[in-house]
């Protein structure tokens, strides 16, 4: 690395860690106040940050909330990825490792989950949050649907819609994630992570020990 790439690496770097510090600023904030209410002052002064410093990396709040909604999309995916990257090479093993992924802290921090709510709220009238609400689940849904099939196909479960099985497993996860916000108290991680295991046990009985 020369002279001259040390300083540009530095400054990109930086530049990176400001973002993230902003874009996790506006997450408490959205969480705290919801979109309408949130303000650029919010979020510097929960950053420890001048509003010019958003001004300079987001331009203007619409920007950083998109760019906020973008940072937990691909949070998400990662998270999935990485679970199934690590899961035992057979469909149950993927599938549970899939659905458990839902519930790991990293995603399913009641100030993420308060955070997909409230972009979820805006998303019939705002088209480019309802489009990077569905690219959340889009190639999730994917995979979904190919590990179910394949394991169907090798415990020779009959009567049994793919498709409808993968769109119902979605739902629930999402209404998972709404009980675990409104319900925190009560309602852990751990136990929405019971309520799929113990669904998918009743629908692949002969699978019951990948799902325990």
């Amino acid at each position: 690395m020369t002279a001259l790439q040390k300083p540009q690496t530095t400054r990109r770097a930086a530049k990176g860690v400001r973002k993230r510090q902003l874009i996790e600023a506006a997450i408490t904030s959205i969480a705290k106040r919801g979109l309408g209410d949130t303000t650029l002052a919010h979020v510097s002064q929960s950053a420890g940050l001048s509003q010019g410093i958003i001004n300079l990396h987001f331009t203007n709040k619409e920007n950083l909330l998109y760019e906020t909604l973008n940072f937990i999309r691909d949070e998400y995916e990662k998270n999935w990825q990485s679970a199934l990257a690590k899961a035992p090479d057979d469909p149950a093993g993927k599938v549970a490792a899939l659905l458990k992924s839902d519930y790991q802290k990293e995603v399913a921090d009641l100030k993420k989950l308060a955070v997909w709510f409230a972009f979820w709220g805006e998303a019939k009238s705002r088209p480019t949050y309802k489009k990077i609400c569905l690219e959340r689940v889009a190639d999730y849904s994917i995979i979904l649907e190919e590990l179910l099939s394949a394991l169907v196909k090798e415990g020779q479960y009959q009567d049994i819609d793919i498709t409808l099985l993968s769109e119902g497993i979605v739902a629930m996860a999402d209404g998972l994630w709404l009980n675990l916000l409104i319900s925190s108290k009560n309602f852990k991680r751990s136990d929405a992570e019971k309520v799929m295991l113990q669904y998918l046990r009743q629908i692949f009985p002969k699978h019951k020990s990948a799902f325990s």
